[in-house]
Formats: C-alpha cells, sequence, structure tokens
C-alpha cells in the first residue's frame, strides 16, 4: 500500500497545481461547469470512461480493473462557498464572493490523483472503480441529485468511500472510526407575524421584533433543559431579518438556523419543543408564527466493514501512530445520503496549516496545508484497491460509537 503513497507523492507537484487553479476559480454549487470540465479533460486524457452533467455538474469516472469483481464508489465534492476570501494568497480566489473555505479544491484535486494512480494500476486489481465528483454539497443537495442521475447504478456500488480535509485536525492525523461521526442538519425558518405601527404608538402593534427575540431566547433552552445531558444535540440560530425603518415597529420577523442530531427519537424532541415554545411565545404576545423544514441532510454513520477496511488502507499509508478517534462531529456531511443506500466509510486527514491568521473552514481566511494532498489521495487510492481485492460485497454492518473496528 506504501507504493500508493510514493506515487502520490511523485504526483505532488500536479496536486498542488490543481488545487490552486480551482481555488483561484471558485464556483458554487451546480455552477461547477469550469471545474467539471478540467475533471472530465483529466479523466478522458487518462483513458477512463467518463460521463458528465451527473446531478447537473457533476462527473463521474469508470475504471475497469483486470478481471470482474465489485464495485467502490469513491466520491470528492467540487463546490465553493459564498465567502470572499481575506487570505491574500497568491491564488486567491478571483471571484469576488465566492471562496474554497472548505477545501472542496484540494477534494477535486485528490480525487483527479486517485483517477491517475488506479489507472496506472487497473491491471493490477479486480473489480471496478467508480469515481463520483459531485456538485453542491454545501446544502444544495448535491448527493441527492447524483443518486437520482443513477450514479447508484451501471454499475451499482458495493461499498462507497469519502474523505475530507480538515483543519481542526494536525497536519498528518488520519481519523478513521466507525459509528456515528457527523451529525444530522436541519435547517428551519421561523416566520413571527405580528401587527405593524408607529413607533411611538407601540400600544397600537404587535411587535414582531420582539416575540422573535423571545422566542430566539427561549429555543436555545431546549438542548440545555429539554434533552438528557448525555444526548448530543446542536440547535442554533444563523440569521434574523426585521423591519425597514427605524420608526415603524416590525409587522414580521424571520429568523433561521440549523438542528444537528445523531438520533431520530432526540430530532423529534427537538421539533416538538420548538412547536410547543413558538405557540406559547405568540398566544402570549397575541403573535401568529410558521415553523417549516428543509434541507434535511442525514447523519454519516460509518459501517464496520468498510472502517475496517479503511483502517487497514490508512495504517499502511500513514502509520498507526498518525490514527486518532474523536468525539462525533456536529457538522454534516451530505454522503450520508449514498451511505445511506451503500455501505461505506467517511475518512479524516488533518491539513492545519500551521500558520498563524488562517481560519478554520467557512472562514474568510481558510487555507489548507498541501502536503497533505498526496496523503489523502493515497489513502483513498489504497481503500479502494484493499476492499476490491479483499472481494468485499457491502455486507457490513454497523458498531456502535465507540467500539474499535
Amino acid at each position: 500500500m506504501n507504493d500508493y503513497l510514493l506515487r502520490a507523492q511523485d504526483l505532488r507537484d500536479e496536486l498542488v497545481a490543481w488545487r490552486r487553479d480551482f481555488h483561484r476559480h471558485p464556483e458554487l454549487g451546480f455552477e461547477e461547469h469550469r471545474t467539471a470540465a478540467i475533471v472530465a479533460g483529466h479523466l478522458q486524457k487518462l483513458g477512463i470512461e467518463t460521463t458528465t452533467g451527473v446531478g447537473k455538474t457533476g462527473v463521474v469516472g469508470l475504471i475497469e480493473g483486470v478481471r470482474p469483481g465489485p464495485t467502490v464508489l469513491l466520491r470528492v465534492d467540487m463546490d465553493a462557498l459564498p465567502v470572499h476570501e481575506a487570505t491574500g494568497l497568491p491564488f486567491a480566489s478571483e471571484t469576488p464572493g465566492k471562496m474554497h473555505a472548505c477545501g472542496h479544491d484540494g477534494h477535486t484535486a485528490i480525487g483527479m490523483g486517485v483517477a491517475q494512480m488506479l489507472a496506472e494500476t487497473s491491471a493490477n486489481w479486480p473489480g471496478c472503480v467508480k469515481l463520483l465528483f459531485q456538485p453542491a454539497e454545501e446544502g444544495l443537495g448535491g448527493a441527492l441529485a447524483t443518486i437520482a442521475s443513477g450514479v447508484l447504478q451501471n454499475p451499482a456500488p458495493d461499498m462507497c468511500f469519502g474523505l475530507h480535509l480538515w483543519n481542526p485536525l494536525p497536519a498528518g492525523r488520519v481519523i478513521v472510526q466507525p459509528g456515528p461521526f457527523m451529525a444530522a442538519a436541519d435547517h428551519f425558518e421561523v416566520s413571527i407575524r405580528g401587527r405593524g405601527a408607529h413607533g411611538a404608538q407601540p400600544e397600537l402593534a404587535v411587535d414582531a421584533i420582539l416575540v422573535a427575540a423571545e422566542a430566539v431566547g427561549m429555543l436555545h433552552t431546549i438542548v440545555s433543559r429539554n434533552l438528557p445531558p448525555q444526548e448530543t444535540a446542536v440547535l442554533s440560530v444563523g440569521s434574523f431579518h426585521a423591519g425597514k425603518a427605524f420608526n415603524v415597529i416590525a409587522e414580521e420577523a424571520i429568523f433561521d438556523g440549523t438542528l444537528r442530531t445523531f438520533d431520530a427519537a432526540v430530532r423529534d424532541r427537538l421539533i416538538e419543543r420548538m412547536q410547543a415554545i413558538l405557540a406559547g411565545v405568540c398566544q402570549a404576545y397575541e403573535a401568529a408564527f410558521d415553523l417549516r423544514f428543509f434541507d434535511y441532510t442525514p447523519a454519516v454513520d460509518n459501517d464496520l466493514i468498510a472502517t475496517r477496511i479503511a483502517l487497514a488502507a490508512a495504517t499502511e499509508v500513514v502509520g498507526a501512530e498518525a490514527l486518532l478517534q474523536i468525539t462525533p462531529l456536529m457538522v454534516a456531511e451530505d454522503m450520508s445520503e449514498i451511505m445511506n443506500r451503500v455501505p461505506g466509510c467517511y475518512i479524516m486527514v488533518g491539513a492545519d496549516p500551521g500558520t498563524e491568521g488562517r481560519g478554520t473552514h467557512h472562514n474568510p481566511r481558510f487555507d489548507i496545508d498541501e502536503a497533505q494532498l498526496p496523503v489523502a489521495a493515497a489513502i483513498l487510492a489504497a481503500t479502494a484497491v484493499r476492499f476490491l481485492e479483499q472481494g468485499q460485497s457491502g455486507t457490513g454492518s454497523s458498531m456502535k460509537q465507540g467500539e474499535r473496528p
């Protein structure tokens, strides 16, 4: 398996160049036309069967091994974020208001490197590798769009693997662990309707701002006061909009936010309490409300067999001393939609650049340690080949959180 790390290190300059090119030219979800064209051109140059327009702007490459066998799906994401870059890097975004602030530029480069390595070694392993370059991971439903386009068919994958460069983790450390790993995410929106009036006559109004502010404060007590301390959940309000004039009491206030959970019963409890609190606050102030949920992303739950395979491959590439386990993360990842249908494992590779002033994910000053690009590429390629050589057929079963594979 170390052969993949040696080959990936040979590709380091290309990996860095690809990553920096994508970083200069970020594209938001379902707008990844330039990125997809570069990926497709690279795959076609390697002689890989290539399909474009998957889930609108996704790309799929199919690499056949030397003889029949199982199929493994490797997924990387391509989209940027609506963030204005403030890194000052020489390869900073050339598009105002758009930035690769999460590492997907690196992921796309990694996928291209994996494609090159596996195309070069396809005479050595059985089965089939399906490489998915997915659009629109950042809350726009890209995984579901690719599933609707048939990415899980012809051939159907028996197992899947994905990978994320992760800045809160020291560079070179790797996480491969079974069970619940990343949270389910809900996007909720609340609309409070009151009665507008002159700012000098509050007695004639039902102040939507006052009601909404009270509701926001009350909603933030749910996790601390309505869930057992051993349960894990997050409720956060991220935006609040109301009013247009300084001397007018607003008739409507709208705020939205996110729920993060691992357990369906906990999610149901949160939603039940949100409804009750909003109804009670609005009744007290003679207001009305609407609560809507959309953009649900399931939790990432790493399959036992897939985790064992990825752990063995990562150990061969980076050594057991580089591996660690962490408390499951409250961030979300829409590869969970694929993993709900195909047993899989999601891997984290530490990429903290160690540079003062650099921000973490979704921050205008975000950057990665580019030395981890070949490491991540080697792990993903080695994991795929290990699965194919073992002839597993996707019959995994989940482990409980904290258990070792």
